[in-house]
């Protein structure tokens, strides 16, 4: 039976590898699959086509989408209402609100499989993450673990090597700008980091 899916966790815990994993195994089963992710994740092109990549190397081409989309719009398009289509959407946190309702009505015809981050650098919910919490009949979390061995839950940003604690909510990364760690880590990581700046005005 045709559902809502969610499946989330902290960057670097698998998310995108089986999503691609997931599209696989539909597709070995004859499914056609329609995998999408959003315009603003530009980490990967190749030969100007949209990718969706993964860190252990699993990648696939994809379809784009924009905040402003409409995804009935694009489900008339692509004639994505038969009885062995499937979507999959990568890096869902970005959906809309609206996006994400509109999903959740196409559900209830072809399965819908989103996968992404639950909560942003702040952790705070993105948009799209919370009402697929609201919406979804499954949610699953991806566990990983951060460098002390507790399971990691936040997504810390660093900014010219401190921790971001304001700014846009979306700044596309990688583990050049992103670190996953459980909160006690990043809490005491933090407090080191104000300690710091203010022995530093103090001197």
């Amino acid at each position: 039976m045709s559902k809502l899916y969610f499946k989330y966790g902290a960057m670097g815990s698998s998310k995108t590898a089986q999503a691609l994993m997931c599209k696989f195994n539909y597709e070995q089963k004859g499914f056609r699959v329609f995998l999408f992710k959003p315009i603003v994740d530009t980490r990967h092109v190749e030969e100007g086509s949209p990718m969706v990549w993964s860190r252990i190397g699993l990648k696939s081409e994809c379809y784009e989408f924009t905040k402003d989309d409409n995804f009935f719009e694009i489900c008339e398009k692509y004639q994505i209402n038969q009885e062995k289509d499937v979507i999959i959407v990568d890096e869902c946190q970005f959906l809309t609100k609206k996006q994400v309702e509109q999903l959740k009505y196409i559900s209830m015809k072809v399965p819908v499989l989103c996968y992404g981050l639950l909560t942003n650098y702040k952790t705070e919910l993105f948009e799209g993450s919370k009402r697929l919490v609201e919406l979804a009949e499954s949610l699953m979390e991806i566990k990983c673990i951060c460098k002390c061995g507790r399971k990691a839950t936040v997504n810390v940003r660093y900014v010219d090597g401190k921790i971001a604690t304001d700014g846009d909510e979306i700044m596309i990364g990688a583990d050049e700008r992103y670190e996953s760690m459980c909160y006690q880590c990043y809490e005491k990581l933090l407090n080191e980091q104000k300690n710091n700046e203010k022995t530093a005005k103090n001197t």
